[in-house]
């Protein structure tokens, strides 16, 4: 049983992190064997009329460079209306965003969090298509533009643009942004072959008719959207060509308290997903979730222990196969340690962050059930400090 319990583990992990991007890499082959379908491109009268909406609380170091970013934006001014949402900003946000009249500004005292915000505002919108993105990213100029030609298709209902990550370093905080060019790899392909599973809230997009209104205690709410339009059998697109780009967080400390938060509304989102299981009437859809994200945020975890127990268990007896793997798990979570101890040096080696990352990413899916559990996990900003440009 121990054996048994050792190489089921061991699957889960190895599919999880690579053998569900190899089979997807296989499958995008064979369908792009057939005629590849490529989005319109519309003229300025055929593009919809779109609401940029911006969520703020406390962005004064951020926002007038993100007003700018958006009024520089390649898309018809007479189609863009751009509106900022600040829920309870007590510094000088709202000041700043009042100096540009070309920007809407909605404003509540109360801190209740980005879902409530957002839901306040959403029964005002009259445009066919909101986007929203974080005050914290830049976007590239032609990325509205990149997204609204997806909406020629009757059949997408919404569009997750691409997370850059501006590394200013090698160090474990830095090396958020290799996980996320492997992360955009994967979503592009999940697109291609049917559709995104779960866009990232720095940019994505829908068709407002097709927004619920996310209850107070979602924490991962563009998750939340986004699934709910896959799960109704329309497509959300991801378009790397529309992308928004930030700084890594300014310490593994502080990319530590956003992975928590995360994990923890991910755990909260297989809860109630829970549905998606039933292959039979989701079909590539239920793949796709399960294999990307349901079992990174469950089994893979859970079986990183298991497969450390049982190793130890197996090698016990000397066998020389087992053995070897277990140094070599000792090696990998040496080399974690060793990164958490340079974490914030300026160390250039990603040999030691590498492991680490990974290493601390799966106990931050620990730390967020623990936070569920104790019903620790606010909804309202938690923002991660982001390093500063150079």
């Amino acid at each position: 049983m121990t054996e048994i319990f050792f190489w089921i583990s061991i699957s889960i992990i190895l599919y999880t992190y690579l053998g569900y991007p190899v089979i997807l890499f296989f499958l995008i082959k064979l369908k792009r064997l057939g005629s590849r379908i490529f989005p319109p491109a519309p003229s300025k009268e055929q593009l919809h009329v779109l609401t940029l909406i911006i969520p703020c609380y406390n962005e004064e170091d951020y926002v007038e460079e993100k007003i700018k970013n958006c009024l520089e934006l390649n898309y018809p001014s007479s189609k863009l209306n751009i509106l900022f949402v600040t829920d309870g900003s007590d510094d000088n946000t709202n000041d700043i965003i009042k100096k540009y009249p070309e920007v809407e500004l909605s404003y509540s005292p109360e801190r209740r969090g980005k879902n409530a915000a957002v839901n306040r505002v959403i029964k005002t919108i009259k445009t066919p298509i909101i986007v929203f993105c974080d005050a914290n990213t830049l976007l590239n100029k032609d990325s509205l533009y990149n997204i609204a030609r997806h909406y020629q298709d009757d059949k997408v209902g919404g569009v997750a643009g691409e997370k850059r990550v501006e590394a200013t370093d090698e160090s474990a905080a830095g090396t958020e942004g290799a996980y996320w060019k492997y992360e955009s790899k994967l979503k592009s392909w999940d697109s291609e072959l049917n559709t995104v599973v779960g866009a990232a809230g720095e940019l994505f997009s829908i068709r407002t008719e097709l927004y619920e209104e996310v209850p107070k205690n979602v924490i991962i709410e563009d998750f939340r959207l986004s699934m709910n339009i896959a799960k109704k059998g329309l497509k959300v697109v991801y378009e790397p060509e529309a992308y928004a780009v930030e700084t890594a967080s300014a310490s593994i400390e502080e990319e530590y308290k956003r992975k928590v938060r995360i994990s923890a509304g991910g755990l909260r989102e297989v809860a109630h997903f829970i549905s998606l299981l039933n292959f039979f009437k989701y079909g590539l859809l239920s793949f796709q979730y399960v294999s990307h994200r349901m079992l990174r945020w469950t089994l893979a975890p859970i079986s990183l222990i298991v497969v450390l127990i049982t190793n130890i268990l197996l090698a016990i007896d000397g066998n020389i196969f087992f053995t070897a793997v277990l140094i070599a798990q000792f090696a990998f979570y040496l080399l974690s340690l060793i990164g958490h101890y340079l974490r914030g040096k300026d160390v250039k080696i990603k040999g030691f962050f590498i492991p680490y990352y990974f290493a601390f990413m799966n106990l931050s899916v620990f730390m967020g059930l623990g936070r569920l559990i104790r019903d620790r996990q606010s909804v309202v900003w938690e923002k991660a400090q982001r390093k500063k440009k150079i």
